[in-house]
Parts: structure tokens; C-alpha cells; sequence
């Protein structure tokens, strides 16, 4: 654990060489996913727990993204740590595209996997569809190529298993609600960022869309886009192998 202000972060570190700051998705972060292992043979990975999910705490005064992103500055601050590449999804993605629009100097390279944060399309609609609307097994389908495969067993899990989802899912729903996925101001900051970005999309995500992720990416100076089949919107998870090489290759490891 990492004390950061009146915070308890739950803090994963591992591997040797440039450190590289991974934000997890509303699924939360574990040593075990399978990304884990080839980042951390390259790099040194820290991964942290975002406040609210795991065992992270979840003061009462936080209640959006942009103060995840003051949390995680004031995290490199305390491990001493003056520029990182920064790897974010989902929610992660939209911490790291805060962070790197308010002290860019700090960010080497970014790596953005289905990143939500921005409006990009029409106010009448949803960019990102509701997945607290919909039955589990609809959502599933949205987050996953292979839903059967994918989709967590909670038959399977421990208690303590089932709580931390359940309250990853609490705090996901506090952070994303109001606005839906967005926030109304970080779309005019990106031009901002000065580091080079890489947009990544599973190419069966059923929530970030193909023109909603570059749309993104154009909104930010120096940033392409990566498709990886056969993976849905956690393409770390589905198709890990493939993800930390086109990471790797993009941080030049």
C-alpha cells in the first residue's frame, strides 16, 4: 500500500528498467492478468489501484476522474519518479489523458487501450452505450470478443472476489455517471499533450467505437491507432501477447 494525501492506494510494483504506470479499466487491476508478465520482463510496471477499486480507499471527497489524475501526479511525486510512460484503459485511459494534459512534461509516451473521456459525437446521443442499463450477459457481449471465455464465472469466485467486483462496479458507476464516459472540459486540453500516443481498440469492442476512437486521437498532436482483432474492449486481457508487443514496440523497450 502507498499513502498519497488521505489515501491508502493499493500499489503494484514489479519488474527493472524505465518505469511504466499502468491504469486499469472498471475491471480493476491483478498480478495474475496476463498482460502482467511480458510488461514487467521489459519494464518496470507500477500499477496502482484506483481509489474505490480493490482495496484502494475512497475518500469522501472524491467523486470524479480529474482527482484521480491530482492523486496519480502526486503518486510520481512520492516514488521520486520525474517522467513516465503511462498506460491507460478504459476509465485508465481517460486518468492518463487528464494527467498528460496537465503536466505533459511528465508523460514520455502514452498508450491509451479503449479509452473513454471525451463527447465526440452528437449531444443528442451516447457515444458510449449505457452497460448499467442492460442485462449482464448483453454487456458482457459488448466487452468481450468471446464472451463465454471472458466473462467472469461468479459461481467460481470467493467472496472476497465477488465484493471487490461489486465495488469496482459501485465506484465505476460514481466516476462515469454524470456526464456519461466524458468529461466536459478535457476535450479542449488535449492539444496539450506533447508526448506521442498510441490509441488502441480491440477490433470486436462493442463500446468504444472504430470513428469514436479516432476522433480521440485527433484531438491530441501526435497520436495513431492500433487495431487488435479478435479482442473486445479489455484487449489486455483478451489477446495479452499481442497487446504488451505493439506496446513494447511503441515504448520502444
Amino acid at each position: 500500500m502507498a499513502k498519497v494525501a488521505d489515501i491508502d492506494l493499493e500499489l503494484f510494483e514489479s519488474g527493472k528498467g524505465s518505469p511504466v504506470l499502468f491504469l486499469h479499466g472498471g475491471e480493476g487491476f491483478s498480478q495474475g492478468q496476463p498482460f502482467v508478465a511480458p510488461l514487467t520482463a521489459k519494464r518496470r510496471l507500477i500499477a496502482p489501484s484506483h481509489p474505490g477499486f480493490g482495496k484502494s480507499s475512497l475518500p469522501e471527497w472524491l467523486d470524479n476522474v480529474d482527482d484521480i489524475a491530482h492523486i496519480y501526479l502526486e503518486l510520481l511525486d512520492a516514488l521520486d519518479l520525474d517522467k513516465v510512460d503511462i498506460i491507460g484503459c478504459s476509465i485508465g485511459g481517460w486518468i492518463a489523458a487528464e494527467m498528460a494534459t496537465k503536466t505533459p512534461e511528465r508523460v514520455n509516451r502514452l498508450v491509451m487501450a479503449g479509452p473513454v473521456g471525451v463527447k465526440v459525437g452528437s449531444q443528442d446521443k451516447l457515444d458510449i452505450p449505457d452497460i448499467f442499463a442492460v442485462p449482464q450477459a448483453d454487456a458482457n457481449k459488448l466487452l468481450y470478443h468471446d464472451p463465454a471465455k471472458m466473462a467472469p464465472d461468479t459461481k467460481k469466485m470467493t467472496d472476497d472476489e465477488l465484493a471487490a467486483m461489486f465495488r469496482n462496479r459501485e465506484t465505476l458507476a460514481l466516476l462515469v455517471w454524470e456526464p456519461w464516459m466524458h468529461s466536459t472540459k478535457l476535450k479542449h486540453r488535449l492539444h496539450r499533450v506533447k508526448s506521442p500516443a498510441l490509441f488502441i481498440r480491440g477490433g470486436s469492442d462493442g463500446l468504444v467505437s472504430d470513428n469514436y476512437l479516432k476522433a480521440y486521437a485527433a484531438l491530441l498532436p501526435n497520436a495513431r491507432t492500433l487495431t487488435i482483432p479478435a479482442a473486445g474492449h479489455a484487449p489486455h486481457l483478451e489477446q495479452p501477447e499481442a497487446f504488451a508487443s505493439a506496446v513494447l514496440e511503441f515504448l520502444g523497450a
